[in-house]
């Protein structure tokens, strides 16, 4: 008789990785980061149970665009009061903060749920080279 494989959370190991962003494409990518943060990549898979790893980003500032999206790509937030709608293009949001293009694309690429919400918080993004998360000892993941 065959016995179903169940994941539980005591069995999960997380790994760091570190991703480049130097050059590379932002939906290409996010979906990279977003399977990685899911644990899609690990044979123990299991889409109830948390048991992706940690990515860190670095070089966020350098993404790359394809097309006019830098100028016709909007990113909208709201205050919550009466016109409060606001919108800001990727071209301003690179220059002011260029960690939220990436996170938010990974976001997106991410279940809408708690688990998603748990995912999402292990995502690391740094605008320049340097990061503190050096005594995990990350690995370099290539993309």
């Amino acid at each position: 008789m065959n016995k179903t494989f169940v994941t539980k959370p005591a069995e999960i190991k997380r790994s760091w990785y570190v991703v480049d962003a130097e050059g590379k494409t932002l939906g290409r990518l996010a979906s990279e980061i977003a399977t990685v943060l899911r644990g899609k990549h690990k044979p123990i898979f299991s889409p109830a149970v948390d048991c992706g790893d940690y990515v860190v980003v670095v070089n966020a500032e350098k993404i790359h665009v394809t097309g006019r999206r830098k100028d016709q790509m909007k990113y909208y937030r709201h205050s919550g009061y009466m016109g409060g709608l606001s919108e800001i293009t990727l071209r301003e949001q690179l220059e002011r903060h260029p960690t939220r293009v990436i996170q938010y694309a990974v976001r997106g690429m991410l279940p809408k749920n708690h688990l998603g919400r748990k995912m999402i918080s292990r995502l690391k993004a740094y605008a320049g080279p340097e990061h503190p998360h050096q005594a995990q000892k990350p690995e370099m993941m290539e993309l």
